[in-house]
């Protein structure tokens, strides 16, 4: 294992827990445990190493588990994790999830330390250059107030100017809050009540938001948000067969992170992945899928595959110089 790793912190978290166990634990309960903890494919990458040895944290008994590591057991920050803080603190999303008081302590103690990159070092070639504010004191505002309604279940009170300019006021649940690399922009995933009790699902964009309140009407924890969200899928999923040259494995996962997945190895090369979605996440799938290379093959679902096949002979009648072409596309579906 990596002694540091920025894409995989939640792994370390999964693993914590289960190394400060001092109880003999059977490998389904540790199934169990990342399922609950980690990510859909967690297991993908955790499980072989434990049951190989490779990563020799666990003492093994026939079918059990135990721990080698004595509970409580302190990890102290290395220089390599204080760098990485000090370059996310650069970053301007950063400021959406922390307070003044919380940045202002976090500089202090890293004021030391060089960060491991710099912003303008990166150079992002496929992402919109219009995107979200961040640096705007009302657009925080309203990130901050979605954000904290979210995590008190508390209805908000939305003024929105949607994208065709019509305005909206209405009151929401703020379900979930995602980030679009592509946009550039964070979106808030809201339920609204219509007619007899049932729950429409809208996207906001949070640029757009005009005014922001919260309510004191609150919805009751035993709403699952999370099945709600998932009844407004389309009922046949997005099905990728993802070919793990050049780690198109990783670099798939990363890409497709905002979406609800479930991901399975065929082969020692290929991985199956289903990506669940409705129809106000379409086009931007579609896109993204586009964009991704060779590497992904869609073989279903057919809506899908005939949205795809449409886009792509767009694309192709397009008038474009002969020394432009594009090559055959052959390869992201059959």
């Amino acid at each position: 294992m990596e002694l540091f790793s920025e894409i995989y912190s939640c792994y370390y978290q999964v693993l914590r827990h289960l190394l400060c166990s001092q109880q003999e634990i059977t490998i389904q309960k540790i199934r169990s445990r990342i399922c609950n903890e980690g990510f859909a494919e967690s297991m993908l990458s955790i499980i072989p190493k434990l049951e190989s040895g490779e990563w020799n944290l666990f003492t093994r008994k026939g079918d059990l588990y135990l721990s080698k590591i004595t509970a409580p057991f302190t990890t102290p920050l290395s220089h390599l994790q204080k760098s990485y803080l000090k370059a996310i603190l650069s970053d301007p999303r950063i400021k959406l999830f922390l307070d003044r008081g919380h940045l202002d302590t976090l500089n202090d103690m890293l004021a030391p330390v060089t960060p491991l990159w710099q912003p303008e070092q990166f150079y992002y070639f496929d992402q919109f250059i219009d995107g979200d504010p961040y640096d705007d004191e009302t657009y925080r505002h309203h990130f901050h107030t979605l954000l904290q309604a979210q995590k008190k279940c508390r209805y908000v009170d939305i003024d929105y100017n949607g994208p065709t300019g019509k305005r909206v006021h209405h009151h929401y649940i703020p379900a979930r809050l995602e980030y679009s690399v592509k946009n550039n922009r964070f979106r808030l995933i809201a339920l609204k009540n219509i007619r007899r009790g049932n729950m429409k699902l809208e996207i906001l964009n949070i640029a757009r938001i005009q005014h922001v309140q919260p309510l004191e009407k609150t919805f009751p924890a035993s709403i699952d948000l999370n099945t709600l969200i998932r009844r407004s899928y389309y009922r046949e999923p997005l099905t990728l067969h993802i070919t793990n040259q050049r780690n198109a494995l990783e670099r798939t996962m990363l890409h497709f992170a905002n979406y609800e997945k479930n991901t399975v190895k065929i082969n020692d090369n290929t991985y199956e992945c289903r990506i669940y979605y409705n129809q106000t996440m379409e086009t931007e799938l579609l896109i993204e899928v586009l964009s991704f290379g060779p590497m992904l093959t869609v073989t279903g679902n057919e809506r899908f595959l005939a949205l795809l096949k449409k886009r792509l002979q767009k694309q192709r009648a397009l008038p474009i110089p002969d020394e432009h072409k594009l090559s055959s596309s052959n390869g992201f579906f059959r």
